[in-house]
């Protein structure tokens, strides 16, 4: 019998991760979570001749490791599914194209990982395919000069900004029981609360996350505390202080919560107000949180990854920032 939506959500009982590949740069792995990715790079180019490139580098290097992890060939994978944050999402195509296998490119801002996670649980669960290699890439230098400033430039940074994290994670998923499964879903929703400032993302992102937590726990008739551990993509400290303030307000008791963005980097880092960008919640679920999972820190962990879709156009002529959270939960294999 085929799995349907409830509402925005999905339980699922045949998604499994078979493999993970981690790839993180500097200032990544001098965080506190370092020790937890597979490969780290000194710099920003990795030998390459421009920042793009060695996204593209990056990422193949991910997903390389996934692939050797789960002892399988680049053809074993029915698709491919991913996105970064780059205009026509360069770097997963120009790395698609060595695959010859078939490929969905996706864009969810920050939110991809949850993006690509989803949507191909939804393809294993109800049968249309038996595997899938979700990925998704983020590099500093790249994304600054996309919806900003060009790193050289200089230009001196807000106090409410974050930073993009660079890093890529590749997660094969299939219908082989392991150790930790896909749980549940849920499709977040397009939310725009009038904030309009591209250098304050988090705050803006933060009633979105709430968003998809509501409909998450209203759909699956749970609460929060079902959950060892609830984490959101990207909204750092202060939108993790604005998530922590609307779950306060509604009544909403949780085990722990916390967010990637915070997680990534220390306190003593110049990173602002944290991390983001995809690799962020990617590297900090996927790195770090799975490998906690699989030595029983955790049981059930609730990911909501959070996206803001904006576009330098845009926010160019004043307009309002719209958001985004996608949500799928981790459980362990008893």
């Amino acid at each position: 019998m085929s799995s349907v939506l409830s509402g925005s959500s999905m339980t699922l009982k045949n998604v499994y991760v078979r493999a993970i590949g981690t790839t993180a740069g500097i200032d990544e792995f001098n965080g506190p979570l370092g020790d937890y990715f597979d490969r780290h790079y000194p710099d920003f180019h990795f030998g390459n001749d421009s920042y793009e490139q060695a996204e593209i580098a990056m990422l193949q290097d991910a997903i390389s490791i996934a692939l050797k992890k789960g002892k399988l060939k680049k053809e074993d994978i029915n698709v491919y599914l991913g996105g970064d944050l780059n205009n026509q999402v360069t770097a997963s195509n120009y790395t698609a194209k060595d695959f010859h296998r078939p490929f969905m490119a996706m864009y969810g801002a920050c939110a991809t990982m949850g993006l690509v996670i989803n949507t191909a649980s939804m393809l294993i669960e109800n049968h249309s395919l038996h595997n899938a290699n979700c990925f998704v890439c983020s590099h500093n230098a790249t994304a600054e000069r996309q919806f900003r400033y060009p790193v050289e430039y200089g230009v001196q940074r807000k106090e409410t900004m974050t930073t993009t994290a660079t890093g890529a994670v590749s997660v094969i998923l299939d219908n082989n029981p392991s150790s930790i499964r896909i749980e549940s879903l849920t499709i977040g929703r397009v939310v725009d609360l009038d904030q309009s400032d591209p250098n304050d993302m988090g705050r803006a992102m933060a009633p979105a996350a709430f968003d998809t937590l509501c409909n998450h726990l209203t759909d699956l008739n749970r609460q929060a505390t079902y959950y060892d551990l609830i984490v959101t993509g990207d909204l750092s400290n202060y939108g993790k202080a604005i998530m922590k303030e609307l779950m306060k307000e509604n009544h909403i008791s949780y085990k722990e919560y916390d967010d990637c963005g915070s997680l990534l980097y220390s306190s003593d880092q110049d990173v602002n107000q944290g991390g983001s960008g995809p690799s962020c919640s990617a590297l900090v679920a996927f790195g770090y949180l799975y490998q906690k999972m699989l030595k029983h820190k955790y049981k059930r962990i609730l990911v909501i990854t959070t996206g803001a879709l904006l576009s330098p156009v845009m926010t160019n002529q004043k307009q309002s920032i719209p958001c985004i959270g996608h949500a799928f939960s981790l459980e362990v294999v008893e």
